[in-house]
């Protein structure tokens, strides 16, 4: 019998609702993650990625909405559900680290407060039992002295630190699905390594489904078992993350891969993808990638390319696909890994 997703986005459009104009967000995002299954959603700023995490947890601000599609968590349309029984999936079943840990934490409340209030929430237990939990929680994800120092305020840790704080809050509940939106944006390179080694272990010790959204390759190269391309709100390929990474079908796809540095000793500057990410007010017709894609023809800017299956779960929409060469080889992917994990 086949495994049922523990997640499935099944054709969601989210728009926002501005004085200039209807942002299309989202525009047919499909894809699904496994239970256990660590997956990378991945593309440029604006693309939507960080949308689908507020979709699927239904956190969007006012002017926004998902307008139509479906979001299915254990066989259950998040969409359908009322406010209160939302609320009692947030945290508990899913949970979200959020990209800026300063902005994420409350600086007028200690972190024993602002960790002990969701575990009491979900969990129906006493301040001691949620402090001893919460404690737990920040001793699994590496903070020193945690019994003392769950007392300090926020601006007393430092950025990684305080991300910490942020995944162990987030884990404390041991919830099915964890969204990742960026975890380590704000914090140094060394830094963002052990934050992501903290995730990664959690993630296989916990057996957790994840959506890491991240712009970052070797992150994804590193951690995820399968991928999902986005490009101006819509999910233009997915597969294995070994199976992209090797060999691209998407132009766009294509092109993030040669825009990352490389140790090839011909390649003397970085390739750069022309033009601009397009405004989602007034979106590209067809292709939304046609405008800045060297490889597009008339009938990509009229008609919007359908989505191809083949492969093992590997999808890709593009009108040209078949007819491209867009092999990078297997050399170039651990060149391309090796540098990322550097800088």
């Amino acid at each position: 019998m086949t495994e049922k997703p523990l997640l499935q986005l099944n054709d969601v459009y989210t728009y926002f609702y501005t004085e200039s104009g209807i942002v299309e967000a989202l525009d047919g995002v499909t894809f699904n993650v496994m239970k256990g299954e660590p997956v990378g959603i991945v593309g440029e700023s604006g693309c939507g990625k960080t949308v689908t995490a507020h979709s699927t947890l239904r956190i969007l601000p006012k002017n926004g909405k998902t307008v139509s599609g479906e979001i299915i968590y254990k066989g259950v349309n998040l969409l359908d559900l009322p406010d209160l029984q939302m609320r009692k999936i947030r945290g508990q079943e899913i949970a979200m680290i959020f990209q800026d840990p300063m902005t994420s934490l409350n600086p007028i409340f200690r972190v024993s407060e602002q960790m002990t209030e969701v575990i009491s929430l979900h969990r129906k237990c006493s301040k001691k039992e949620a402090l001893e939990l919460a404690i737990e929680s920040l001793n699994q994800v590496g903070i020193p002295e945690a019994e003392t120092r769950i007392t300090d305020y926020p601006h007393q840790f430092s950025g990684g630190m305080r991300q910490r704080i942020l995944i162990a809050r987030a884990l404390a509940l041991q919830p099915s699905l964890l969204i990742a939106d960026e975890p380590t944006t704000a914090l140094d390179v060394t830094i963002q390594a052990q934050v992501l080694e903290i995730i990664k272990d959690m993630q296989q010790k916990l057996g957790l489904g994840m959506m890491l959204i991240t712009h970052n390759l070797g992150v994804v190269a590193e951690i995820t078992k399968r991928v999902h391309i986005f490009y101006g709100g819509r999910v233009v390929e997915s597969g294995y993350t070994e199976d992209i990474f090797v060999n691209p079908k998407h132009p766009y796809t294509f092109a993030l891969f040669e825009s990352i540095p490389s140790l090839e000793k011909d390649k003397t500057r970085l390739e750069t993808i022309p033009g601009n990410v397009p405004r989602l007010i007034n979106p590209p017709k067809g292709c939304r990638f046609h405008p800045r894609c060297k490889y597009a023809t008339e009938v990509c800017s009229r008609i919007r390319p359908p989505e191809h299956t083949f492969g093992r779960g590997r999808r890709v929409a593009c009108h040209h696909f078949e007819e491209l060469d867009l092999h990078i080889g297997e050399e170039a992917l651990r060149e391309r890994t090796i540098v990322q994990e550097e800088t």
